[in-house]
């Protein structure tokens, strides 16, 4: 498995020469206070999680989460909930499931955190963020695309779960709305991270 491995940006999580804030994210507001992925999004990883998301596989996701949990041992995030990335209800109609539920899931079960699938929602559809090209797009692509009701996550510290993170920008758009609705810290963890060199 390619492995995401150290000296990463503590903010986006991305490969850093020195280990420090990159320049990417220095030169950037974000809300998200950081991004964790254990592996990058290419080879062996890049196909499960196609197996997962587009071939029907969700089995595959018990063992995705196992390893997302042995990462969390050594790498700890502060988090008392877990709340997966939504699907626009479209989208989650002609998958039949939502590969962020599932994961979140199965490592509740692995970490004894709970999971919040229903205060945080997709209201805008957008095209795949896989089909746009730039960060650029990725950010308009989702601006405004989720909301979050209820009080659930009111003074939490949130692990917000998905599958890939490729820019940042899905979780981004989340974690505005989960801090509009009053969670205290959201850090983005992802089975993998694409990393455009």
């Amino acid at each position: 498995m390619p492995k995401l491995l150290p000296p990463l940006c503590p903010k986006c999580g991305k490969p850093q020469v020195n280990g420090v804030v990159c320049a990417t994210c220095r030169q950037r507001q974000t809300k998200i206070d950081g991004i964790r992925s254990p592996f990058r999004f290419e080879g062996t990883m890049r196909q499960a999680i196609h197996q997962l998301k587009y071939r029907n596989l969700k089995a595959i996701s018990s063992s995705l989460a196992v390893l997302l949990a042995d990462y969390l041992l050594l790498n700890p995030l502060p988090g008392e909930v877990l709340v997966p990335v939504p699907l626009h209800p479209r989208r989650l109609r002609e998958r039949g499931y939502n590969q962020s539920v599932l994961l979140a899931k199965e490592l509740s079960r692995l970490i004894n955190l709970p999971v919040i699938t229903d205060c945080l929602i997709r209201v805008k559809e957008a095209k795949p963020q896989v089909r746009t090209t730039t960060v650029k797009e990725r950010r308009e692509n989702v601006t405004g695309a989720f909301i979050c009701h209820g009080d659930k996550i009111n003074g939490k510290q949130i692990i917000l779960v998905d599958d890939v993170c490729t820019s940042g920008a899905t979780l981004e758009a989340c974690t505005t709305a989960l801090k509009n609705n009053g969670a205290v810290s959201i850090w983005g963890l992802t089975i993998a991270m694409e990393i455009l060199e």
